[in-house]
């Protein structure tokens, strides 16, 4: 800026403008006091500063106290989206310190690209150096509007984020989380959003029918083309840019020959190879040289004062208010276009363009600008996806399926017509052709199957009839992949089943001697010998007791006691099954005798409880196979899948991947490719349906509607 202006007299004629450069450390305020009060001490006439908030709030307090003009650009060194400076309030009121780079209006060209794109749901992704402070004003114009959004902070570590979710997140929650992706707003530096965009495809989180919003005010050209190239889906992207300020040929010459200056040729390479922020330092120069001229001019000059910032006696420079006075008077056009500080303090001219890509031929690969905003008349453009309302009329689509219940079946046919379908997918379809006025002819697909890839690099099944042309659309319960998306457009998906195991229910067999299963036979055998033992000694001993005792009975005891040996088995028996009986033990072998014994019936009664609680739930867990791990593990039941299936190939790729830790899989890969998939597995659901009172099926269905890449329903949903 200093060379061109010894250039060009336009704005100087004779002066010249001496400078000095300070470099700071980022985010050390006061290094950089130490080094203002320095040039201070020298002598300087105004100071323009490129820091970050903190900085520049120490800055401000040192020149409000000094009375220098100081004129602030805002600076992020990372590359993160900037957001708001919030400097301090003078305290006098009198604010030296002018905003030369304009406020930031991200805001406010998002809010107006959420509603004229008719976003009612979606996230923000926000780099983890992003003050998020700065969404305030965008999360309450969003509030106000019923908009449904959420914030996720992105680390610096992008494939921790990715493997954090997959970790903590079931099959459902994923998909869920999918759709969400579906319309986001990225807040993140260049190189955060490359690796997340590379990373959320990898993942299969990101979807051809995905549109996503990367906003920042510095993104050059390369950025931009390698975040499309990574995107899958839709992509917009806001910058800022400055339209080029524009010399007369007079201006720029001297002596006959044309001056070679930015500011005469501004090259456009090289001014996109500059920060945002260099430009506003360009451009700050350019206004400082503007106001000294006319102070000179207008004979109102002020000399430099060395000022001291450490002794409390000194006084600010008496010509700082005049100076500040006409700084914010003047206006230029530089490099970034008008420049002026009319608006409270600060340059309030910016203007952006709205990027964005198009489903096309080369998808993906075109990008142009859509629209541009600026902050005197908003919005010039439209962003609103053009969407076909009735451009199908007449139109007659082939459409190909597969019968699955309950998305197509096959209805009640008349004989001699075409045959007639019916299902949850053929009404989606009817409302689709009612609302675009299209008429449809449908047939099913001949192989059955709903595609895989061959290995001459042919399709079969429904991908198959698409790639060939023969059908414009397809409609069944069919599974998004990968693989099937790089070569067909699927629509929004409208239902979703996780990976289940379908198996005949088990049938409860009752057996009148299953109460004897807790205990073994010989168990059963020693109890039933163990009753009569007991009760023969207790015989014996009853008799020898009425034999011995001599006295005759007294007042309080029994005329008579029954001493047969049937009363004896009846009173151990009794006992045993805790129902008690007559008896007295009167001496004390019979006491020892009968103690013994009902302890151990105690003993035998609390284990038979225990073993017959755990009996019972053990054999209703039997045949119950719960996970993939219980089934590679049992060899009674035999297993597989729909073959060609997207859940064949799931297992296909994990049972064949030699880095694969567990061996579950590849077990499971055994069992259901046997003889090529021959033996357990099957060629439709409906088969598997009715093998499975033998085997057991998997079952892996997602209901969609897909079509063509270039049919002429490619993207509605």
């Amino acid at each position: 800026a200093i060379s061109d202006l010894s250039l060009n007299d336009d704005i100087l004629q004779s002066e010249r403008i001496t400078h000095s450069i300070k470099l700071i450390e980022p985010n050390n305020p006061f290094q950089a006091v130490q080094e203002a009060c320095e040039l201070m001490n020298q002598g300087i006439l105004a100071l323009v500063s490129s820091t970050g908030c903190a900085t520049a709030n120490a800055l401000q307090s040192l020149t409000d106290a000094m009375h220098i003009p100081h004129l602030f650009i805002q600076r992020n060194g990372d590359g993160t989206p900037r957001a708001e400076c919030q400097l301090n309030p003078s305290p006098d009121g009198e604010r030296y310190t002018l905003a030369a780079r304009p406020p930031v209006h991200l805001n406010d060209v998002m809010i107006t690209l959420v509603s004229e794109l008719r976003w009612h749901k979606f996230i923000v992704f926000y780099d983890s150096e992003y003050d998020v402070r700065g969404l305030r004003g965008f999360l309450d114009q969003a509030s106000r509007m019923g908009l449904d959004m959420s914030l996720q902070q992105v680390d610096r570590n992008v494939t921790k984020v990715f493997s954090t979710l997959f970790s903590t997140m079931r099959m459902e929650e994923l998909n869920r989380y999918r759709d969400t992706l579906r319309r986001a707003i990225l807040l993140l530096s260049p190189r955060t959003a490359q690796v997340f965009i590379h990373q959320a495809v990898e993942t299969n989180l990101a979807s051809k029918d995905s549109h996503w919003v990367y906003a920042n005010e510095e993104v050059s050209d390369t950025e931009i083309m390698e975040l499309v190239h990574s995107a899958l889906g839709r992509m917009t992207v806001i910058r800022q840019i400055f339209p080029l300020w524009r010399d007369t040929n007079i201006r720029c010459m001297r002596n006959n020959h044309r001056i070679s200056s930015l500011l005469c040729d501004p090259q456009e390479g090289y001014l996109q190879s500059l920060e945002v922020s260099s430009l506003y330092l360009y451009d700050s120069v350019l206004m400082l040289a503007n106001a000294f001229y006319r102070k000179l001019e207008d004979r109102k000059w002020h000399s430099m004062a060395s000022l001291n910032c450490m002794r409390k006696s000194t006084k600010p420079w008496n010509g700082g208010w005049s100076m500040l006075d006409t700084i914010q008077k003047g206006r230029i056009s530089g490099l970034t276009g008008l420049m002026d500080f009319r608006s409270n303090g600060a340059n309030s001219h910016v203007q952006f363009e709205i990027l964005g890509t198009s489903y096309s031929e080369t998808f993906g690969k075109d990008v142009k600008r859509l629209a541009t905003w600026d902050s005197d008349r908003g919005l010039n453009g439209s962003l609103r996806e053009n969407r076909a309302e009735h451009g199908m009329q007449g139109i007659t689509l082939k459409v190909v399926t597969l019968l699955e219940e309950p998305f197509v079946m096959v209805a009640e046919n008349i004989l001699g017509q075409p045959k007639r379908y019916k299902g949850f997918s053929i009404d989606v379809l009817d409302a689709l052709a009612k609302i675009l006025g299209f008429k449809y002819e449908m047939y099913q697909v001949a192989d059955g199957k709903y595609g895989s890839p061959q290995a001459n690099g042919s399709w079969n099944g429904l991908i198959g009839e698409l790639m060939g042309k023969r059908a414009d659309v397809a409609i069944s319960a069919i599974t998004i992949t990968p693989d099937r998306e790089n070569v067909v457009d699927f629509s929004k998906r409208y239902l979703d089943y996780s990976v289940g195991i379908l198996m005949t229910k088990t049938e409860e067999r009752l057996n009148i001697f299953s109460l004897l299963a807790p205990f073994d036979l010989a168990v059963w055998a020693c109890i039933a010998a163990a009753i009569p033992v007991v009760g023969v000694m207790v015989f014996l001993l009853r008799r020898i007791q009425s034999v011995c005792s001599q006295n005759p009975p007294g007042p309080h005891q029994p005329a008579s006691v029954t001493t047969s040996f049937q009363s004896a088995i009846w009173i151990v028996y009794g006992a045993f099954v805790q129902q008690g009986g007559e008896s007295f033990m009167s001496s004390m072998a019979l006491r020892i005798a009968m103690g013994s014994w009902w302890l151990f019936t105690l003993i035998v009664c609390s284990s038979y409880t225990a073993n017959l609680a755990a009996y019972l739930t053990v054999s209703r867990m039997d045949n119950a196979v719960q996970t993939f791990q219980d089934l590679s593990k049992q060899t009674e039941l035999s297993y597989g899948t729909v073959r060609d299936s997207a859940v064949f190939e799931y297992f296909r790729v994990k049972g064949t991947n030699p880095l694969e830790q567990d061996s579950t899989f590849a077990e499971l890969w055994r069992t259901i490719n046997k003889n090529q998939g021959q033996d357990n597995s099957v060629t439709s659901p409906a088969e598997g349906i009715r093998k499975v009172s033998d085997t057991v099926l998997f079952d892996h269905l997602k209901a969609r509607v897909v079509a063509a890449e270039n049919s002429a329903l490619p993207s509605q949903e």
